[in-house]
């Protein structure tokens, strides 16, 4: 079952602030914790304790913590491959390998006997998590996370990100990734203009964001990578995550009747399956909604992420919903309703045929 997770820095927040944070992230159903020592590898040994008070915690509330290492923390804290207990001791659930290992190294951990997951970093591409099951890997305790990157235009190419979690979906090994908000007031590094996987998302609301990993098909668990995020946003990552269906944010035309908004917001649309390159075609209303009247609306030129409805000049298409793949002119029985934004427009390349969706309306 997929999982959410928060994120947590306790070299930048007080207890206090992370416990009531945790408290609120699992009132929503959040089970996951990822946090990181990689900032204070320099005095690791004075750091562990106020880590150990917050993990601990949060295990008491039932929530799993990712710990994210490199091969200096471990010089730094005198810890072997072969012995993780000190790990152990620290209560985490997993351990986040972000960089520097052989292969050889992270086969022999997962080999550990107190079951730690060893969360190995999916980024990292080309052939690394095939070279860890080459050395005997234990696959049960192995998992895999993409990083996230704070500074603007450096986050993963989509293809790359989809193709590299692919190989550990591949080893049939769980996979996570992050989002995140611009009301997170708390992060690992002095610069961050939200720390994201994917480039994409930078520009993209968090409530997109979760539409688009899940639509990917390659993403298991979702991270929210900022610490202290708003209550807000917690509740919107949650519904969004739990939703089974795609949901797709549109902005409203306000000259809209009330059939239809009905059309838009209360019907689970499906994507007809003998498709056209230029619209996703939702059929069914026009049935349910055969004998109503919709008068002529907003009839310009169709744009790449307009949503329309066809009015009372459609004939047999009058009621039916379409959300433009293509621009195409609009020979006056097509009324605009709606609009996808720019920055959730890529989610309508993940859309299939045959499937079911929502549409969601942006609060003003």
């Amino acid at each position: 079952m997929s999982e959410l997770g928060v994120s947590i820095y306790p070299s930048k927040s007080s207890f206090d602030d992370m416990s009531e944070y945790l408290k609120l992230a699992q009132s929503y159903g959040y089970t996951r914790v990822f946090t990181s020592m990689l900032e204070v590898a320099e005095n690791a040994e004075e750091t562990v304790e106020s880590f150990k008070k917050i993990i601990a915690f949060g295990n008491q509330l039932g929530m799993k913590t990712s710990l994210d290492v490199n091969p200096k923390l471990f010089k730094a804290l005198d810890i072997t491959y072969n012995d993780l207990s000190s790990f152990v001791d620290m209560g985490i659930w997993s351990l986040r390998l972000d960089e520097g290992f052989t292969g050889y190294e992270e086969a022999t951990m997962s080999h550990n006997p107190y079951n730690l997951k060893i969360e190995l970093n999916i980024s990292r591409g080309q052939h690394y998590i095939d070279l860890v099951n080459d050395f005997g890997a234990n696959k049960r305790n192995l998992i895999g996370s993409h990083n996230f990157y704070p500074q603007s235009y450096t986050g993963l190419n989509l293809d790359y990100f989809i193709k590299t979690a692919k190989q550990y979906q591949s080893y049939n090994l769980l996979t996570a990734a992050f989002v995140d908000t611009e009301s997170g007031k708390v992060g690992p590094w002095p610069v961050s203009n939200l720390m994201v996987s994917t480039e994409v998302q930078r520009q993209m609301s968090i409530f997109s964001q979760i539409q688009l990993l899940k639509l990917t098909g390659v993403i298991d668990d979702i991270f929210i990578s900022s610490s202290l995020v708003s209550e807000e946003d917690l509740k919107i990552v949650a519904q969004a995550f739990h939703q089974s269906l795609p949901q797709i944010p549109v902005e409203v035309n306000r000259d809209i009747s009330s059939i239809e908004s009905k059309i838009l917001f209360e019907e689970i649309h499906q994507y007809r399956g003998d498709y056209s390159d230029y619209m996703i075609r939702s059929s069914q209303p026009r049935v349910k909604y055969k004998l109503e009247k919709i008068e002529q609306g907003d009839i310009s030129d169709i744009k790449r992420g307009d949503v329309i409805i066809g009015n009372n000049f459609a004939g047999q298409y009058k009621g039916e919903l379409q959300v433009a793949l293509k621009d195409r002119p609009n020979d006056g029985s097509q009324n605009i309703v709606a609009k996808i934004n720019t920055d959730s427009q890529i989610l309508l390349d993940f859309m299939l045929p045959w499937y079911h969706f929502l549409l969601m309306k942006i609060k003003d």
